[in-house]
């Protein structure tokens, strides 16, 4: 868990942050293996016995002084009671002490959750397979179709082995491939073409679950198969009937929302069960034209964005909330939908996006086939590490609090600064903005400023072989969930000197925190957050030179303003680094010329991952 300050060197009043015109905030990795000096977290088997703080439910950390039979918590400084069994274990010398005891960063297994019956001496571990389908637009060219079938062959190599694989595709039906008999073969379910339809028969009784979901290791040779028989809909022959034009126009019809709806609900009668998180790739060629979650496409002229209707500071707005129900019930159901766009047609992904993003998945755009990197971002994406089912808190002391926070994450419906993840892997990053509490400081006399952040997540353990019978595959490869507790409790140092102030800036994460500010404001109005960005260098600027001609008498005249910040290193990258993002595509209006599908991919892309300060000047 990577835990990066814009100001370590915390400010002691508002006045002194508002004087220095920095952001006060920090940007939390917290699925990446090492904090942000590379050092790895003290781990352990008993995340249960971890005491919590009866008045704000903080954990015990090293930062909290101990007791014989009790304990204060460094956040709300209350006393809690120790039981005798904890007194006991907290009493242990040397390298017997609970990892708690050893580091203020630790990650934890976790024997069972709140409210489930969890067997005494059970361990954290449920038996479960990884399980991934793949969405595959018929609607679209040859040289799409062979890009797709490449970037498969790469995520069947990146997958462990012993996973679930299904292959489906969508045009205006849904085919459900199987692949576990000698010959692969394809059953088809018909889209019907109304706005608010439905299936005429469920997905389950056109082909069983068991039957769609292949195991890998068994029938990679299969599957490989399988999608060597994809043709795209603009090769299959038309019949010359009476009904030949409607006949035409569904062999381009894309039913993505729906079969999207049906593959979800397919997946939810074996969650929990078979799985605990499946991932959707779409492989989307055009706007969906066809079925529910239709967009509204418009001629080929018009999809220049600088004619997109509207205002030319404001991006189009969703046309239909189709895919946000569909996010929710993904949610609910244990999916992942990772989505790739193949286009340079307008497709609208400001309605799409929610569906990729609150799932915890991934958004993806390429203006063509020739250029596009998919099979290697895929395989990449497949590679890394991922946990699910996560839950991120930020506790702060009592003289501070959250005023923003910032990522793909959803909410709690009923707990405030309270997280919910999908998916996060070690790159994905949560921004938080930080103000005093009314009326607050942080004296000489008063306990440092502490941040507690607490990540409970799910993870797959792949266990190896566990039979020889090598015709059970899935029994071959074992999976194990583990759910685990990663909590780090962090003291910060303060200072009432602007000047210690600003040699503690870290220029990446106010670049981090502004980019997610601006882009807040940018979904309203693209101009209005262009200026906001200006008007916030300008003052920051001012404000340096404000306090530079406190501490040091200077010159008079305009020629005396340091725009350079030549007096500390800290900020130099500031004026660089903002006027790189004033003229990145992020902040461009539909004048000059910027596809607005580029830009909500360019949105997705920017609020995902923490910026270093040469990314943005690159």
């Amino acid at each position: 868990m990577a835990v990066r300050a814009s100001l370590a060197c915390f400010p002691s009043d508002a006045a002194l942050q508002e004087s220095s015109g920095i952001p006060w905030g920090v940007a939390v990795t917290p699925f990446s293996a090492a904090d942000e000096r590379g050092s790895p977290p003290a781990t352990g088997d008993e995340g249960h016995l971890l005491p919590r703080c009866e008045s704000c439910y903080a954990y015990f950390s090293t930062l909290c002084p101990l007791h014989r039979w009790s304990w204060s918590c460094a956040i709300c400084a209350a006393d809690n009671d120790l039981s005798p069994d904890a007194s006991a274990r907290y009493a242990r010398d040397g390298d017997q002490d609970p990892p708690e005891m050893r580091s203020a960063f630790v990650d934890l297994l976790l024997p069972g959750e709140e409210g489930e019956a969890v067997p005494a001496g059970a361990a954290a571990t449920t038996t479960t397979t990884p399980v991934y389908v793949a969405a595959v637009d018929l609607s679209s060219s040859e040289d799409f179709l062979e890009l797709v079938k490449s970037a498969l062959l790469a995520a069947l190599e990146a997958i462990s082995p012993g996973s679930l694989f299904g292959l489906l595709t969508f045009s205006s039906k849904i085919g459900l491939y199987d692949v576990q008999g000698p010959i692969p073969i394809v059953k088809n379910a018909f889209i019907p073409p109304g706005s608010d339809g439905t299936l005429f028969v469920d997905l389950e009784d056109v082909m069983p679950l068991h039957s769609f979901l292949a195991p890998v290791d068994s029938c990679k040779d299969r599957i490989v198969e399988a999608l060597e028989t994809i043709k795209p809909t603009s090769s299959w022959e038309i019949t010359a009937t009476a009904s030949e034009v409607q006949d035409h126009a569904l062999h381009y019809a894309r039913g993505f929302g729906l079969a999207m709806d049906a593959v979800v609900n397919y997946l939810c009668s074996e969650y929990g069960s078979t799985f605990e998180l499946a991932r959707i790739f779409t492989f989307l060629s055009g706007p969906p034209n066809y079925g529910p979650g239709k967009i509204e496409t418009r001629s080929d002229g018009e999809h220049n964005a600088a004619k997109m209707p509207g205002s030319d500071h404001t991006f189009i707005s969703v046309q239909t909330n189709f895919y946000t129900n569909l996010a929710a019930s993904a949610v609910q159901a244990g999916v992942c939908v990772d989505l790739f766009a193949i286009t340079n047609e307008y497709t609208d992904l400001s309605s799409l996006k929610v569906l990729s993003v609150e799932s915890g998945g991934s958004l993806y755009m390429y203006s063509n086939t020739d250029e596009s990197t998919l099979p290697q971002d895929i395989y990449k994406m497949l590679s890394r590490p991922y946990a699910f089912g996560c839950v991120l808190r930020l506790r702060t002391s009592t003289e501070f609090k959250i005023a923003d926070s910032y990522g793909h994450f959803f909410p709690d419906p009923q707990y405030t600064n309270v997280q919910h993840i999908n998916c996060c892997d070690s790159f994905a990053t949560y921004v938080y903005d930080f103000e005093f509490q009314k009326d607050s400081q942080f004296s000489r006399k008063s306990s440092p400023p502490i941040l507690q952040i607490a990540f409970k997540y799910t993870t797959i353990v792949h266990q190896g072989d566990t039979s020889d019978d090598v015709s059970n595959s899935i029994s071959r490869s074992k999976f194990t969930l583990q759910r685990r507790l990663r909590v780090r409790t962090i003291q910060y140092n303060t200072t009432a000197n602007i000047w210690d102030l600003y040699d503690f800036v870290d220029p990446d994460v106010v670049l981090t925190i502004l980019v997610h500010q601006v882009i807040l404001a940018s979904l309203s109005d693209v101009l209005e957050a262009k200026i906001w960005l200006r008007d916030w260098l300008v003052n920051a600027i001012a404000q340096y030179n404000k306090a530079y001609k406190i501490v040091r008498s200077g010159g008079t005249g305009i020629s005396d303003i340091d725009v350079d910040f030549i007096h500390c290193s800290q900020l130099q990258p500031l004026s660089r680094l903002v006027f790189a993002f004033l003229l990145s595509p992020l902040l461009r209006l539909h004048g000059q010329g910027i596809h607005p599908d580029y830009w909500t991919y360019l949105q997705c892309l920017f609020r995902y991952v923490y910026f270093s300060t040469m990314q943005l000047l690159e």
